[in-house]
């Protein structure tokens, strides 16, 4: 019993449990929080306890798109909209509560790192306990075979769906309103100097003789 507890197996399946109590928990943050800043801030939680997951299956390629592109661009993008948002927030001194949330998130993704990485580079974690593919797997080849060969249709067909989704939002910002100023960069790039300057010649008048004599 001891020496299960102290195998890397008995180790694989406690980080299951722990990341997916930790991602169960941030989902269920997401919903609850009222405060839309704090449901964004686990929302990252939740992902990257996602991508820690990924990486207990051996799904680098995935696990690390998961971090770079959703919690590294979409989920900052999220937190600037959110932050433009008129949220009234009351001034006090020492650290806000966004902080102190913040601080907590990236204490338990550090955790989860430490977890995962750590013992995994000291060899805690034996090579054929579990989830182990063979010598020179590739997760990112398996995931274009996947894409592009067994699923190429659904594939096009997102994709077909995704661009019709992108010319879409252009023509709504393209509309013509009356109280809107429309600014045409070509007419601005092709601009010559005489089309804006006019010199115009005057003849010179005699001035008020303010002060002086008549």
């Amino acid at each position: 019993m001891i020496e299960y507890l102290l195998s890397g197996e008995f180790y694989q399946i406690m980080l299951f449990y722990v990341y997916s109590a930790i991602l169960i928990g941030a989902a269920l943050a997401v919903v609850t929080m009222r405060n839309s800043i704090y449901s964004a801030l686990f929302l990252i939680l939740c992902f990257f306890s996602a991508a820690a997951l990924w990486m207990l299956l051996e799904a680098e390629f995935l696990a690390l798109t998961l971090v770079l592109v959703y919690v590294g661009a979409v989920m900052v993008l999220f937190l600037f909209v959110i932050m433009m948002l008129d949220i009234k927030v009351k001034a006090k001194s020492g650290m806000s509560n966004y902080t102190k949330i913040g601080l907590l998130v990236a204490l338990i993704m550090a955790i989860e790192m430490i977890l995962l990485l750590g013992k995994k580079l000291v060899g805690v974690l034996p090579q054929d306990d579990l989830v182990k593919h063979a010598q020179g797997h590739s997760n990112v080849n398996e995931v274009a075979t996947s894409l592009y060969m067994k699923y190429s249709l659904p594939f096009e067909l997102a994709s077909v769906v995704l661009l019709v989704a992108i010319i879409a939002a252009v023509l709504l910002t393209l509309r013509r309103r009356d109280d809107y100023k429309i600014v045409n960069p070509e007419s601005q790039v092709h601009v010559k100097a005489k089309d804006r300057m006019r010199v115009v010649k005057m003849d010179a008048e005699r001035g008020n003789n303010i002060g002086g004599e008549e």
